[in-house]
């Protein structure tokens, strides 16, 4: 570490490991004195022609001055930051500190000069982008607000890396060198170029560890039977495209093969480059395999060992040492703990998990951070009776256990862009980082359905899974989820119901539902179905018992025909008698009249009509498909469907027909598919946050810096938080203390008849509903009675801390808060005033900054909303008033992250405006964003 010379202790905080440009990682880290050794082979390895570029001359070594300078550094004025892999240096970023006229300097002086080197057979990997978004993270830290860099014309790589950065910057040309200075404060370019980065990255540490070249399962044992034995025979069974080696340090000389495999001692044995590495070997072990495989270049890991986090403290630090060790040596891990992972494309076939049968190929991308509901999610994709019925095909699955590195985050970048995935099921027990997975599912939805199922929703985190505490609650994470488009679901069975629909059929143009069927009592299940999700549906039409198939045709024909339709539901119970229609008869006919209108949707619920459920998913397309070469797969559950089905398929290409055992199940699809529907249809045009010319964001700032000089997490008083809202807009009806009656008369007078007398003790406070409000006092004497019975009821003066405040017009009372999480980020709330609202938990949330539209439509979803709009003939509120309150405060705490906390308690809204009646602010040190500084993997 640093000697007594530096001024600054070793800054620990700005190591990180990136995921670059290839999918590979990298460490970066601040250079110090101990890095000599390492600077000197760096620079040896680097060409004459980037050495050039770098000094502007010929300079072939470095002497023992410069190695002096590059490695010695304040950590303020002059810093020096490393890439590294393997403990390595592959590249280097300085910053020296100058003054005004270019010489050195301290602080105050805001500018600093950059310069880069970057080994040349790690460029064009995005080491420098990284690097810079890093450097310049340091400078700002260190206040610096501006860099300038002199670059040669002919080094392009490095003047794009300037450019493409997407700060505000100014260029210049003098003596043969282009001179770029540019300000460091992020911009909404350089944080979309950020984010651009960030997911094809990461999308491709994915793509490298689901489609490998070569496959290496260390552990796999010499006697049948194990983990490792039993994932080396499901690669090799499923007619995996790539190479495949066994690997096994107790295999005795000689022995080449395992299984028909070839088999190895080590990695290091294997001739040829290892994209991927199963490792199946005791934790204990484990490293040993890590540092050979990294020795080896293997690109990524999958760990299916335990011992980690999920066995205690000793096991989570030595999933920490796992983490740290693989990227050491730029790999990725699923795991460890995992089940494994699966790539149906027939240009892969890998099935490098513990399932011991490859599921049909489809379209439906599966994660699960456990292998046990991994498990039951493939069964019950493929299953048939007793559940959703139907074959149906999975592009990808992935399921991560501890996801000590790989996470829902980064395999959502994948599917995000992954042409043979339409839809996305994802069952969580934990979001590490919900401020990144709302940002990367609001993109997501915005192209494929997205569907979630959380678990461990009334508890702690899984042992195993190390995440950041939040402070909200699962219902507001959960109303977040669904503001970002997520589809969010209670079970794995609604999981998979919904996930057939999205993945079989359009998505509906609106809530209005057809129902017709042969029995008119589940037609009516349905019907009342319908209404409970909200649909609207038309009145159920019954076909009766005796309906054949072409009546079923005809029926659905009409439906799918009608204008006033926007999806249809099919009921069908077995018939009995000569003539009654077939299985296969009647799943034509649905798949004829559906095929006439593919804009609308059709669902079909049966009872005991396995056959159908069956005939209706039928298609050669997904039909499992025997690899040249391998014995022909099937799916957990019961036989293929070519077994058991009549001789008539679906054309190739033909919409297959969800179906479902319960009208309920259905009808909730189908309302989930309505409501992301619209969603979509709401996302294209996400509205704006407007600007209010009244608002004085300067003035508030000024204000807030003074008051944090009093300590640094501060609840203001009364004056103080009046003071703050009114700087945006936001004006609280004045409260004066009455600590006895003569102080309470006085109060009244100065405000102004009617007024309300109530108690602020932390047990009345907001709760008209036990007597500690006494409202529309006219004139004194009422006043004194009140205050007579207040004080009589619940006790002295002092114990009530009575106030008298005038009284606002009659309204609807409501509540606003806003509250910075330091997981989920700002969050603004909503819902009614009032005890009911409380235990109901009916209150709404958006991620703040908010916008007009989600304005409007925040104060529109909660169940109370109707007694806004003139429930039971009562006056409308003037909820533009409101919507307009919501957006101030919303820009109250998005432009500053000071205001940690915000409510409004009472607001009165009114026919014709709205009043504040109780406000409180807190202000501390905003919660850092790791959103909005460099890319970085989380370091558990």
């Amino acid at each position: 570490m640093q000697t007594s010379p530096d001024r600054h202790e070793y800054p620990a905080h700005w190591e990180a490991d990136v995921v670059l440009r290839d999918g590979g990682t990298a460490r970066i880290r601040p250079i110090t004195v101990d890095d000599a050794d390492r600077l000197v082979s760096f620079y040896e390895q680097v060409s004459d022609e980037s050495k050039y570029y770098r000094f502007f001359a010929p300079y072939p070594r470095l002497s023992a001055k410069d190695v002096h300078r590059f490695t010695h550094h304040d950590f303020v004025d002059r810093v020096g930051l490393a890439a590294t892999v393997g403990g390595e240096f592959i590249a280097t970023v300085r910053y020296d500190r100058i003054g005004a006229d270019g010489t050195p300097a301290s602080a105050p002086a805001d500018e600093a000069e950059v310069a880069f080197l970057v080994q040349d057979a790690h460029q064009g990997r995005g080491v420098a982008s990284a690097l810079l978004e890093h450097i310049g993270a340091v400078a700002r830290e260190r206040g610096i607000r501006r860099f300038a860099a002199e670059v040669l014309p002919a080094n392009s790589k490095m003047i794009k890396v300037f450019t493409d950065a997407g700060y505000t910057q100014k260029r210049s040309f003098e003596d043969g060198v282009v001179r770029l200075e540019f300000d460091l404060e992020p911009t909404d370019r350089s944080l979309a170029v950020q984010y651009a980065r960030e997911h094809r990255a990461e999308a491709r540490s994915v793509q490298r560890l689901l489609a490998p070249g070569s496959v290496a399962v260390i552990g796999a044992g010499r006697t049948p039977g194990g983990v490792g034995r039993s994932v080396l025979g499901n690669i090799r069974d499923a007619g995996y495209s790539g190479r495949l080696y066994a690997v096994n340090k107790a295999l005795p000389e000689g022995h080449k093969e395992l299984d028909g495999v070839p088999a190895h001692r080590s990695v290091r044995d294997i001739d040829g480059p290892v994209d991927l590495a199963v490792v199946a070997v005791p934790a204990e072990h484990v490293p040993e395999v890590v540092t050979e495989c990294g020795e080896h270049g293997v690109q990524g890991l999958v760990v299916v060992s335990a011992g980690y986090a999920e066995s205690g403290p000793e096991g989570r630090e030595r999933q920490r040492a796992l983490v740290r060790h693989a990227r050491t040596y730029g790999m990725r891990i699923i795991g460890p703990n995992a089940f494994g992972i699966i790539n149906t494309s027939p240009r892969v076939r890998l099935n490098a998990s513990l399932a011991p049968e490859v599921p049909r190929p489809g379209r439906i991308g599966l994660f699960a951070q456990s292998g046990a509901i991994g498990i039951a999610l493939l069964s019950r994709l493929h299953r048939r009776g007793g559940g959703v019925t139907g074959v149906t095909g999975v592009s990808t699955f992935v399921s991560s256990g501890n996801r000590a590195d790989v996470s829902g985050n980064d395999v959502l970048q994948y599917w995000y862009e992954d042409p043979d995935t339409d839809v996305v099921l994802m069952y969580l027990e934990s979001i590490g980082n919900p401020r990144k997975f709302t940002r990367l599912a609001r993109r997501t939805a915005a192209a494929k359905p997205l569907v979630v199922v959380q678990g461990a929703r009334h508890g702690a985190a899984p042992q195993g899974h190390a995440v950041r505490a939040t402070r909200l609650p699962h219902e507001t994470v959960s109303a977040l989820l669904r503001q970002a488009g997520v589809i969010r679901v209670d079970t794995i069975t609604e999981l998979v119901d919904a996930g057939l629909l999205l993945d079989r059929q359009p998505l509906p143009a609106g809530p209005r539902v057809a129902i017709l069927g042969n029995s008119e009592s589940l037609g009516l299940l349905t019907y009342d179905a319908c209404l409970a999700e909200g649909l609207r549906p038309h009145p159920p039409r019954d076909l009766t018992t005796a309906a054949s198939a072409a009546d079923f045709h005809a029926a659905l024909s009409r439906a799918l025909a009608d204008d006033r339709c926007d999806a249809v539901v099919v009921t069908a119970i077995p018939a009995v008698g000569e003539g009654s229609v077939g299985d296969a008869a009647l799943a034509q006919a649905l798949r004829s009249a559906s095929a006439a209108a593919p804009a609308k949707p059709v669902l079909v619920v049966h009872v005991e009509l396995g056959g159908l459920a069956e005939a209706l998913s039928a298609a050669a397309s997904t039909a499992p498909q025997a690899a040249a070469g391998t014995p022909s797969q099937t799916a957990p559950g019961p036989a293929p469907v070519e077994e058991r089905l009549p001789t008539t398929e679906a054309p190739e290409g033909a919409r297959l027909i969800p179906a479902y055992p319960a009208a309920e199940r259905a009808v909730r699809a189908l309302g989930q598919a309505v409501t992301y529907a619209q969603w979509r249809r709401d996302a294209a045009d996400p509205g704006k946050v407007p600007e209010y010319e009244d608002i004085d964001e300067k003035g508030a700032a000024v204000l807030i810096d003074g008051l944090l000089t009093r300590g640094q997490g501060l609840t203001l008083g009364t004056d103080e938080t009046c003071d703050l809202l009114g700087h945006y807009g936001v004006q609280v009806h004045r409260a004066l203390p009455a600590p006895a009656p003569d102080a309470a008369a006085e109060a009244a007078r100065t405000l102004g008849y009617p007024v309300a007398l109530k108690a602020t003790a932390p047990h009345l406070r907001h709760r008209a509903d036990l007597g500690g409000v006494r409202l529309d006092l006219a004139d004194e004497d009422q006043l004194r009675r009140a205050y007579a019975e207040l004080t009589e009821q619940f006790g002295a003066p002092e114990e009530l801390r009575p106030v008298v405040q005038r009284m606002a017009p009659r309204g609807v009372d409501v509540v606003v808060r806003a509250v910075i999480d330091p997981a989920a980020g700002a969050v603004l709330s909503f819902g009614l005033a009032g005890a009911a609202s409380q235990l109901l938990g009916d209150t709404a949330h958006r991620l703040i900054p908010v916008t007009d539209r989600e304005a409007t439509s925040l104060v529109r979803s909660i169940r109370t909303a109707p007694l806004l709009f003139g429930w039971r003939g009562s006056a409308p509120a003037d909820t533009r008033a409101l919507e307009e309150l919501l957006l101030r405060v919303s820009r109250l705490v998005d432009d500053h992250p000071e205001v940690v906390a915000v409510t409004l308690e009472p607001v009165v809204v009114a026919s014709h405006g709205l009043s504040v009646l109780g406000a409180s602010v807190r202000l501390a040190p905003p919660p850092a964003r790791d959103d909005l500084g460099p890319r970085t993997l989380p370091a558990y």
